[in-house]
């Protein structure tokens, strides 16, 4: 399977484990607060992220000059979005909370594109644009009324600061995705909930805390490390449009949990985005392209990008076929091949493609 296409299908299941979160969390709502909320859900995750057994291969570890932009991706999506998301959902109907979560993609491409330089071509603005479309239909319909001016502002500013989580995120993927997300939710759930017990914030009872660490373990723990994985193999562009189908998730809770009839409108929404994904499965893209020389380190296996020599006491498989992580130097390639804008693939397009 090509790496862009299995990122695809990553990022379409981080989309969905995090899409039935907002119907589920707006319930919890009633009982708990939005910070102490908030905390529970990323102390769910981490704890998740640090039971579940972890396989894989040895990946690079984050570095001290990687710190600025951690912190900022802790800061914006796992301290400030949550708590602006919950709050906003305290002022808006389910419906409408997990509907206007639908401006994290567009948010997202748009950082990716015009901040990040990343590059979006005909094919994947067209796929983009079928999925964002299903998403403004599904926005459109009836069941998105119930929403104060508030409410929307909260969720809203909620989206753009994942948004730029997204894209720090994804300038982070050479590194270790386990460590970037450990750090993200171990960090986020021990302020947010320091913040709840310094302020006086009521604890429900033990079975509704199990229940949001339960969510959060599923829509903060597996959904943000598989995004993570998306992220590097697709950049942040590709995968926010692939985010934009997470509303799917909540209309599956709304009809097989609680009985609800797809409309018209919802049925065209979900049409839409389908063929959207489809587009992107058979986005190619290939064209001749300059690597310049660069220095880093990330986990790779040895190929058309990666061919150097190791120390007769590093073997890792024959040739270096196995995947490792150390110091590496790209000296200038110039090659043509598939690939997606992912953090060796940053380079200037004279058409879009």
């Amino acid at each position: 399977m090509r790496p862009a296409r299995r990122g695809i299908l990553v990022g379409l299941a981080a989309a969905m484990s995090f899409g039935i979160s907002a119907p589920l969390a707006k319930q919890l709502l009633t009982d708990m607060a939005p910070q102490l909320l908030a905390g529970l859900l990323y102390l769910g995750a981490f704890v998740a992220l640090c039971a579940a057994p972890r396989g894989g291969h040895l990946e690079a570890p984050l570095q001290r000059g990687d710190a600025p932009r951690a912190a900022l991706m802790v800061f914006a999506g796992g301290i400030v979005a949550p708590v602006l998301l919950l709050v906003g959902l305290q002022r808006v109907s389910a419906v409408s909370g997990s509907l206007l979560l639908n401006l994290e993609g567009p948010l997202t491409v748009l950082v990716g594109v015009v901040i990040f330089r990343e590059y979006l071509g005909i094919r994947g603005v067209t796929a983009a644009a079928l999925i964002f479309g299903g998403a403004t239909v599904l926005a459109l319909s009836n069941g998105g009324v119930g929403a104060t001016a508030g409410g929307v502002v909260l969720i809203s500013a909620a989206c753009a600061c994942w948004a730029l989580d997204n894209n720090l995120t994804q300038s982070l993927t050479l590194r270790d995705p386990w460590s970037i997300v450990r750090i993200k939710t171990g960090v986020a759930g021990s302020v947010n909930l320091a913040i709840a017990v310094a302020r006086g914030d009521h604890f429900p009872s033990a079975a509704l805390i199990a229940v949001a660490l339960a969510l959060g373990a599923v829509s903060y723990g597996v959904s943000v490390l598989l995004d993570a994985y998306a992220l590097r193999s697709l950049g942040a562009a590709r995968e926010g449009a692939v985010f934009a189908t997470a509303p799917l998730a909540g209309v599956a809770v709304a009809v097989i949990g609680f009985g609800d009839v797809l409309s018209i409108r919802q049925l065209v929404a979900a049409a839409l985005m389908a063929v959207g994904v489809v587009f992107l499965l058979r986005d190619r893209h290939s064209h001749l392209h300059t690597h310049a020389p660069t220095e880093h380190e990330h986990v790779h296996a040895h190929d058309e990008h990666h061919r150097h020599e190791h120390p007769a006491h590093e073997i890792w498989g024959a040739d270096g076929d196995e995947p490792h992580a150390h110091v590496h130097r790209h000296d200038e390639l110039v090659h043509e091949h598939e690939h997606v804008s992912d953090l060796h693939h940053r380079h200037p397009h004279r058409e879009r493609r």
